[in-house]
């Protein structure tokens, strides 16, 4: 385990404490920025500068707009994907398996600049059918831009999360379900009265890894906001983190953003867990 154990404290722990300690201090600019800086000690002042800017909370409210449409749409449709898969009339489930999972493949940049081309006026095909149709919709518009990104998202993990899924229902007890078909269960009835019951750990397991990532959102509004100006640098926490970092160059602030932020998906994964682990007992 000693391996473990030694990348472990060199990816994980080392840089959470030099995070923790880089969010102490501040660096200061001495006369007109021309003799330097100079870092000084600011103890929790990165982290009441954060809580006090209003792109800082404007950016987890994004966040939890984004998961309360997200989460349903993504899990309940990877569910349904896999449930008819494993139904007994489902054909060709291998090509559908790769079809589904493809998405996933694709890296999350390269997914987003798919679908970045796809939203934009004059060059996407999408568009042009809709525009032959007699309808409109802007891709970028200030509300539409939440739903664009929440489609790139599900786009690229909904088949994932399918084969989890699918694994867990092939893993069931062809018993179990010959004795529901027995007793008068339908199609219906047996997926979600037999089937999914039966997988709830997996069920809970994957809005789980589902809310801590899509707290961590950063590849899609990247991109996107680009052309939706109306999202803004910091629409998503991560965003906030890269700007203050790499634009401002205000490390501390950086520093302190990200603890926070990880506190935050703390926190989720604790309430997820807590509320899984009662439905999966009730």
């Amino acid at each position: 385990m000693a391996p473990f154990f030694l990348l472990f404290a060199l990816v994980t722990v080392a840089p959470i404490g030099y995070a923790i300690w880089l969010s102490l201090f501040h660096d200061r600019q001495s006369g007109l920025g021309f003799g330097g800086t100079e870092r000084v000690f600011n103890g929790v002042g990165n982290y009441t500068k954060a809580f006090a800017d209003p792109l800082f909370l404007a950016s987890f409210r994004h966040i939890a707009l984004y998961c309360l449409i997200y989460i349903p749409v993504m899990v309940g449709g990877a569910l349904v994907l896999a449930l008819l898969l494993d139904s007994a009339l489902a054909r060709a489930r291998r090509f559908f398996q790769i079809a589904f999972y493809l998405p996933h493949a694709v890296p999350g940049i390269v997914s987003a600049l798919i679908w970045l081309y796809l939203y934009t006026p004059g060059l996407s095909p999408v568009l042009d059918v809709l525009d032959r149709t007699g309808l409109s919709w802007d891709f970028f518009g200030r509300d539409e831009a939440l739903l664009s990104v929440v489609n790139v998202s599900a786009w690229q993990w909904m088949g994932y999360n399918m084969i989890i899924f699918f694994a867990g229902l092939q893993a069931l007890p062809r018993e179990t379900l010959e004795a529901a078909t027995v007793d008068g269960a339908g199609a219906f009835r047996t997926a979600f009265q037999v089937k999914v019951p039966s997988i709830k750990p997996t069920v809970v397991l994957t809005v789980l890894f589902t809310c801590v990532g899509a707290v961590q959102l950063f590849d899609a509004p990247q991109l996107l906001q680009l052309r939706a100006t109306g999202m803004g640098e910091s629409w998503s926490p991560t965003m906030y983190v890269f700007s203050a970092a790499f634009k401002r160059h205000d490390y501390g602030l950086a520093a302190a953003s990200a603890l926070l932020l990880a506190l935050v998906a703390g926190a989720a994964s604790y309430v997820v867990t807590r509320l899984g682990n009662r439905w999966r007992s009730a």
